[in-house]
């Protein structure tokens, strides 16, 4: 049985990947999450601005003073509950970005690992074709138990909340309700569970809290930490049926090719 390495993580490459996602974060949370730290004040403020303005028009013989002070009040809650959709929507572009950024990082390891020992274009496009649980099938092949790993859940809830907040309706809401309901704000939670609106929760209620986001990206980080250092040839077994088929075609190709030139 040959001792080939058919996949190995270079350590200065498995620190820079972590270096990356650690930056993406940091960032995004300064740069982005951190402008949502205050909303009351905003929301105040908000108001404030709208009595200002509205103040020049105010006419004591004709107004109640009571009815611009309750209409300033009534902005800022629509001011607040605005901008508290649109913290959640940021948070959820963020996390859609992390997600995204480890999938692709994770696909094109793989090819360029692949073609160190094969040549193909039916391979690369299985490859970044191939669907979440397609992938797992192949980083288990070569004896890395990962679905047991605490950050495949995590990573596997990462993929649902994306697709929910991309697609909206659709298997991954009714994947995500089934598994994770824990990201979905339900307006009847504080009824004590006598009254549930869990069934009816859809992709309006997909809410990622600050300490949610954390998790999902210490499940990335967890994830890169523990990709093997290499996989050895005889290691491999079960090779995943649509990686197999890609590499017969590939071969069968290349052979066709070299006959044809041949003749």
């Amino acid at each position: 049985m040959s001792d080939y390495v058919l996949f190995q993580m270079w350590e200065p490459f498995r620190q820079s990947l972590i270096k990356g996602h650690l930056f993406y974060v940091e960032q995004a949370q300064k740069r982005l999450l951190s402008q949502f730290a205050d909303m009351e004040s905003d929301a105040d403020r908000a108001a404030e601005e709208w009595l200002e303005q509205s103040g020049k028009f105010f006419d004591p013989d004709r107004h109640d003073p009571g009815d611009f002070y309750e209409a300033a009040r009534d902005i800022g809650i629509e001011f607040y509950g605005l901008l508290s959709d649109m913290r959640e929507q940021t948070r959820l572009s963020v996390v859609a970005g992390m997600f995204h950024e480890w999938d692709k990082q994770l696909r094109d390891w793989l090819v360029c690992e692949i073609q160190h020992w094969h040549r193909g274009d039916t391979v690369t496009s299985k490859v970044w074709s191939a669907d979440f649980g397609q992938i797992a099938d192949l980083l288990e092949s070569f004896g890395w138990d990962v679905r047991s790993k605490d950050y495949f859940r995590t990573l596997d809830a990462c993929r649902l909340i994306v697709n929910v907040y991309k697609h909206g309706k659709g298997k991954s809401l009714d994947d995500l309700r089934e598994h994770f309901p824990e990201y979905f704000d339900d307006p009847l939670k504080d009824f004590g569970g006598t009254i549930s609106g869990a069934g009816r929760l859809d992709h309006t209620h997909l809410k990622v809290n600050d300490a949610q986001f954390q998790a999902l990206s210490d499940g990335i980080l967890a994830f890169w930490r523990d990709v093997p250092e290499s996989a050895i040839e005889f290691q491999v077994t079960d090779v995943p049926d649509w990686l197999y088929r890609a590499l017969l075609k590939d071969r069968a190709e290349q052979t066709g090719a070299c006959a044809r030139k041949q003749a």
